[in-house]
């Protein structure tokens, strides 16, 4: 028989009982009242992370910075050509214009027209002459590269910081556990003799 049904067999037992003593006059021959066992608990203890583990900075320099100076190109060497014209010079000659020698000719002398045999000496004339000294040409030219002098900024020392490691934390904390849980039932009802009359 299952635990309910014999819960209501009981229950069913203690009713006519009641019924059959109050109707009847009889007597109780045993009684049974409901009973309710309660929860158990327990507490229970046990370590909740509080913060997690990490990091922290205890040190900290901040980074050192200096101006150094450097040359640097601005602009870059370039060639070009160009040319060079001829050198000249003007020089002078005495050149011959006319030979000279014999030529003939009319002349009129003691008026009369006669043809004479004339001397003539040579002729010369100054006349200028250009020279080239040194002819025209081609010169490569080089243009230097420029260069400035600037300033600039450099790191001399970098930062520093001390960092140590944080261990999580823990706090021990109780919790109340239901260990077993409370159930009902009847219990049997012990009569003294004279209320069994």
């Amino acid at each position: 028989m299952s635990g309910k049904t014999a819960r209501f067999a009981i229950a069913g037992l203690t009713l006519l009982g009641s019924i059959s003593q109050t109707a009847a006059g009889g007597r109780a021959v045993e009684c049974y009242e409901p009973v309710r066992t309660p929860d158990v608990y327990d507490t229970v203890y046990e370590d909740v992370m509080i913060s997690p583990p990490g990091q922290q900075v205890v040190d900290y320099d901040p980074p050192i910075y200096g101006t150094r100076e450097r040359v640097v190109m601005t602009v870059p060497a370039q060639v070009r050509y160009e040319v060079v014209p001829a050198i000249t010079r003007t020089v002078y000659h005495t050149v011959r214009a006319d030979g000279g020698g014999y030529s003939w000719e009319w002349r009129v002398i003691h008026g009369r027209r006669v043809l004479c045999k004339v001397w003539h000496k040579a002729r010369y004339e100054r006349v200028a002459e250009t020279v080239v000294i040194q002819p025209e040409r081609t010169r490569r030219v080089v243009i230097p590269a420029q260069y400035d002098s600037i300033a600039e900024e450099v790191l001399v020392r970098p930062e520093q910081r001390r960092v140590i490691d944080v261990p999580a934390s823990y706090q021990t904390v109780a919790r109340r556990v239901l260990v077993r849980e409370g159930s009902s039932g009847w219990r049997r009802v012990h009569i003294p003799r004279h209320c069994q009359d």
